[in-house]
């Protein structure tokens, strides 16, 4: 088993949760291991199958050490904003980012989107996404350096001079 009970996971597009159980449940005459997790933000309950825990992207939270690296992302403002002109074609791309539970690719939704902000209005659309990465980014960040999601959201907010 990859985690514990007690331990903190991400699961892609949903964020930080915490392992309460590990339960066996029978299916078809088959018996399989599932964590059950409850997601920070929402409270909503995830079953995930234990051997299925690398298809569906479930992972550790991010190390300390890597903290730097998603700073580096964010504070990127040479990297090149996608060439997706339609903003139903950038959506699915954004939301493939968001889904690969990547935390790297969250960043870098969330800093293309800050950089459109400030040359257009947001869409209704963007604007949502937007707040889902920001959401994602911070919440795993304040988990894995153990500080209150208000530090890391001021300090992601510097970044972008906000």
């Amino acid at each position: 088993m990859l985690f514990s009970i007690g331990d903190k996971a991400v699961y892609p597009a949903q964020g930080v949760g915490i392992i309460e159980a590990i339960e066996t449940q029978e299916f078809s005459g088959e018996k399989h291991d599932f964590y059950v997790m409850r997601i920070c933000d929402s409270d909503m309950i995830i079953m995930v199958p234990t051997a299925n825990v690398a298809q569906v992207g479930m992972r550790c939270l991010v190390a300390k050490e890597q903290i730097q690296e998603v700073y580096d992302v964010l504070e990127d403002k040479e990297a090149p904003i996608g060439n997706i002109s339609s903003w139903s074609r950038r959506q699915r791309d954004y939301t493939e980012k968001i889904k690969s539970g990547d935390l790297l690719c969250v960043a870098a939704v969330l800093r293309e989107l800050y950089i459109i902000s400030v040359n257009k209005e947001l869409s209704y659309g963007e604007k949502k996404v937007m707040e889902l990465a920001r959401r994602l980014v911070i919440k795993e960040m304040a988990f894995a350096e153990d500080v209150e999601e208000d530090q890391i959201g001021l300090r992601v907010d510097k970044v972008f001079n906000r």
